[in-house]
């Protein structure tokens, strides 16, 4: 049976009946985990197992956000916290091979630690680029400043997590990187003319449009259209994002309950998917907005169904055993290297 376009996250660390219930009724695409549904390795795992006996999908889509530094929902003591991206782009702009060699390495072994425990998508690379006066909801998550850096460090990234198993979603299509508000508590406007837009924030994600999942910008461009954020504008989605980036992949939103939208969740829904989005991500766990989304949940069908099952058939099998120590101790090592430059 064909699964709603929609990601959910989960209440806490195992599901409710109430949320086994509704989930087997909706059948969402996949789920998303948070700091609140982590507690042990072995609780992780037994909960991943659980979502994929519930939809019966042994390539149902599990994702975290797992970037390292601010943004990583895996932390000791039981995992290694991985450096935020700046690290990547320090050590970049000392020695490019190093740096690209150390960003390769750190999304390797991210993908190690997330498919032990049945987690199959990581929410990076970051390919926004920050500005001058940008509000700091970016800053360190970006792999640098400059355009053909981020390219580099951001393929890198993506790639080690293919390599590991994970598929790698790209945020935040079109541009992050300009933002003077934090989208989860209010709605950015950018004002930059479409020539500069073009030229510097679309640059990342045009040079790496050939990945296979993407994630929208809850950002008002207004040289593009001023009236609707990127997630729910179809001159954004389908002029910028599939026409000026060229980007094909299954593209979802950004969490559906951050207050840069207004509007219901059922309104929500249906203007992201008007827009040309292929899934809507909702991320709280509360079961009340989740039930509202699912009044407009799309069955996945036609170009949409295409594009993800397309995402999905990226996930490949892995090859030779991968040694997680000696890649922690060689990352480490590149990382000093650059701390003592």
């Amino acid at each position: 049976m064909t699964a709603k376009a929609v990601i959910y996250g989960l209440r806490g660390p195992a599901l409710t009946a109430e949320e086994t219930a509704f989930f087997r009724s909706v059948r969402p695409w996949g789920f998303i985990l948070f700091a609140r549904n982590i507690e042990s390795p072995e609780q992780v795992r037994a909960l991943t197992d659980s979502l994929r006996a519930l939809t019966g999908r042994d390539t149902l889509p599990i994702l975290i956000d797992q970037e390292g530094g601010r943004v990583a929902r895996l932390r000791p003591p039981q995992w290694r916290l991985p450096p935020p991206a700046a690290s990547f782009a320090a050590l970049f702009a000392q020695a490019r091979d190093l740096g690209l060699e150390a960003a390769y390495l750190n999304s390797r072994l991210i993908a190690h630690d997330l498919l032990s425990l049945g987690i199959n998508v990581d929410c990076l690379p970051v390919l926004d680029v920050p500005q001058p006066g940008s509000h700091d909801i970016i800053g360190d998550r970006a792999y640098g400043t400059e355009p053909k850096d981020i390219v580099a460090l951001g393929r890198v990234a993506a790639e080690g997590l293919l390599e590991g198993g994970v598929l790698p979603i790209l945020k935040h299509i079109p541009g992050h990187g300009r933002a003077r508000a934090d989208s989860h508590e209010s709605l950015p406007t950018v004002d930059a003319s479409l020539e500069e837009l073009t030229r510097i924030d679309f640059t990342p994600f045009r040079s790496l449009n050939h990945f296979p999942l993407a994630m929208t910008a809850h950002i008002v461009y207004a040289a593009i259209d001023p009236d609707r954020p990127a997630t729910l504008s179809g001159h954004v989605v389908r002029g910028i994002i599939r026409g000026t980036i060229g980007f094909q992949g299954a593209l979802m939103t950004d969490d559906l309950s951050m207050k840069a939208l207004s509007g219901t969740m059922g309104e929500r829904t249906r203007a992201s998917y008007a827009a040309g989005c292929d899934l809507v991500l909702h991320c709280n766990g509360d079961l009340a907005e989740m039930e509202a989304i699912a009044t407009e949940a799309r069955t996945l069908s036609g170009p949409a169904l295409a594009r993800t099952n397309a995402a999905l058939s990226q996930i490949k099998p892995l090859g030779a055993p991968f040694d997680a120590a000696q890649g922690v101790a060689r990352l480490t090592s590149l990382l000093n290297q650059s701390m003592v430059a």
